[in-house]
């Protein structure tokens, strides 16, 4: 029994890709720095852009950039309009956990039905709800955020893995 484990493993070891290795450090590496960026801008701006989940979207654009939620439309727009979502609930209900968690659903379904699914973005509303936000959310950090986003994801996989990115933008 100890033997077949050992030889199934060993098999798997001398299949593996070691192409996937590489593109998967080349894509951590990417995310590392990415993070480390909008770290540093938001404590040089004085806006916490790590408030909202920037961390899955750059997992999501960096490492599955031909995903379609990876694109900019999505992207930008999922942010955008999960974020008005958030927004909206809120000036009808006022921050009530309910709402919130009818936000996240809304927001959702809006993102399907204007092509922006993101889902990194789907926690905006309840963020927005649960915290009472106020409507400048949207300027900063969820646009800026994002806009800052794409733009470093268009210049890694161009510059550094040197693929076309994205497939389209809208």
């Amino acid at each position: 029994m100890r033997r077949d484990w050992l030889r199934t493993a060993t098999d798997a070891i001398r299949r593996h890709d070691h192409r996937t290795t590489l593109q998967g450090a080349v894509a951590g590496l990417g995310g590392a720095i990415a993070i480390g960026g909008m770290e540093w801008f938001s404590r040089a701006a004085h806006t916490p852009l790590v408030i909202i989940p920037f961390a899955t979207s750059i997992v999501l654009v960096i490492g599955s950039p031909e995903a379609e939620p990876a694109q900019p439309r999505a992207l930008i727009g999922g942010h955008i309009v999960a974020t008005l979502v958030g927004l909206a609930m809120l000036q009808l209900t006022g921050p009530q956990a309910w709402a919130a968690a009818v936000a996240v659903g809304l927001a959702i379904v809006a993102m399907v039905v204007t092509g922006t699914f993101h889902p990194p973005a789907g926690i905006n509303p309840l963020l927005v709800v649960s915290n009472n936000l106020h409507w400048t959310f949207l300027l900063v950090p969820v646009l800026a955020g994002a806009v800052l986003l794409t733009a470093f994801a268009y210049l890694w996989h161009r510059w550094v893995r040197r693929r076309h990115w994205p497939q389209r933008w809208l």
